[in-house]
């Protein structure tokens, strides 16, 4: 075990490698990518929540992760940086925008008791049909299920799987 956490703690991440550990992920985390990769939503709109949702959470792999994936998809700088103030940026469209609000109400507590209101739903309900409202939930769901490794294994911001574990 003393050497499981030392390997560890020298490669930067807390855990060794999830895939080799509990190698079913790989399956799972592949049908999570197909699932909300159908086509009802832009994947821009995917990434911009994923993204919300690592700030929200506070890692720095996530955000790096995510603000990564933006880029390499020809997402501007501003609407990358955006994302962390989206309420007042101009740069995203309604659906966008919503898809943002729909994280965040899922993401935070709300002091107002319902998490998602029937405000809320009903603006997502403009945007997108219920096939792309589900894939919504679930592209939220895909980032809730990976948030926890990432919290709690901490691996290298910024680096590849490939080169967090041996």
């Amino acid at each position: 075990m003393g050497d499981q956490s030392t390997a560890a703690q020298t490669a930067g991440s807390r855990l060794p490698d999830p895939l080799k550990l509990v190698p079913e992920l790989g399956e799972v985390a592949g049908l999570l990518y197909k699932t909300i990769g159908n086509g009802t939503v832009p994947q821009s709109t995917i990434s911009f929540m994923h993204l919300r949702a690592g700030q929200i959470v506070g890692n720095t792999y996530l955000t790096l992760m995510h603000t990564e994936s933006l880029r390499k998809a020809g997402e501007s700088e501003e609407r990358i940086t955006a994302v962390s103030s989206w309420q007042d940026a101009r740069c995203f469209t309604e659906a966008e925008a919503v898809a943002l609000a729909l994280a965040e109400a899922v993401l935070q507590p709300s002091a107002h008791g319902e998490r998602v209101s029937d405000e809320l739903y009903a603006r997502v309900a403009r945007s997108y049909d219920d096939r792309a409202l589900v894939t919504l939930i679930l592209a939220l769901g895909q980032v809730n299920f990976f948030i926890p490794l990432a919290v709690i294994g901490k691996p290298i911001p910024g680096a590849k799987p490939s080169e967090q574990w041996s």
